[in-house]
């Protein structure tokens, strides 16, 4: 039996981009569990519980060119329970990892569809998180998506990235396998 993990694709933003949402206040309540930068990312398609082999051979499937993710223009709320940084420019980019990974169905993502953002924070009461409205005004290249593999726990999430893919410079990607990387994990709050 081959493994399996609870797994998405991913952008992650670069350390300056980073320290920038490092700065957005957090004010400490019981009642909001702010992420940690080693959870900041940009989930392109969640792939739930799946093979890591085939969702290895789906990445290398990803044939996009290189996008710009803007960040802002200010933390809003995405429902009721999550506090978020919308992102934009990523939708064609979505769009291809949606496409490369159509057989490994999730049937949250089928009904929900792409929305850019990162996540501050999840909130449990319908106060809201004090972050939000909080200006942010920032933007980075992508060149490369992730797989990541989730890993929960009480104390939160950990993600590890089980492997890459470089996206091309604006023609068509040649053929190939996604990069393998040494695990990473990146603890949970």
């Amino acid at each position: 039996m081959n493994e399996r993990g609870r797994l998405f694709v991913a952008v992650i933003p670069p350390a300056n981009v980073l320290d920038l949402l490092a700065g957005i206040p957090r004010e400490a309540r019981s009642d909001v569990r702010y992420t940690t930068r080693e959870q900041w990312h940009v989930t392109l398609r969640f792939l739930g519980d799946a093979d890591i082999d085939e969702a290895r051979a789906a990445l290398s499937r990803v044939d996009a060119a290189a996008a710009e993710a803007v960040l802002g223009p200010r933390v809003e709320r995405l429902g009721r329970s999550v506090a978020m940084v919308p992102c934009a420019g990523l939708d064609s980019l979505a769009a291809e990892v949606r496409r490369a990974t159509a057989d490994i169905e999730h049937p949250v993502e089928v009904a929900r569809g792409f929305v850019g953002h990162l996540t501050i924070a999840r909130m449990k009461s319908a106060r809201g998180c004090p972050a939000t409205g909080f200006a942010v005004d920032a933007s980075f290249p992508v060149s490369e998506v992730h797989l990541v593999r989730s890993h929960l726990s009480r104390d939160g999430s950990r993600y590890e990235i089980v492997a890459s893919r470089s996206l091309s410079r604006g023609g068509r990607q040649p053929p190939g396998v996604p990069r393998p990387v040494a695990p990473e994990t990146r603890p949970g709050p």
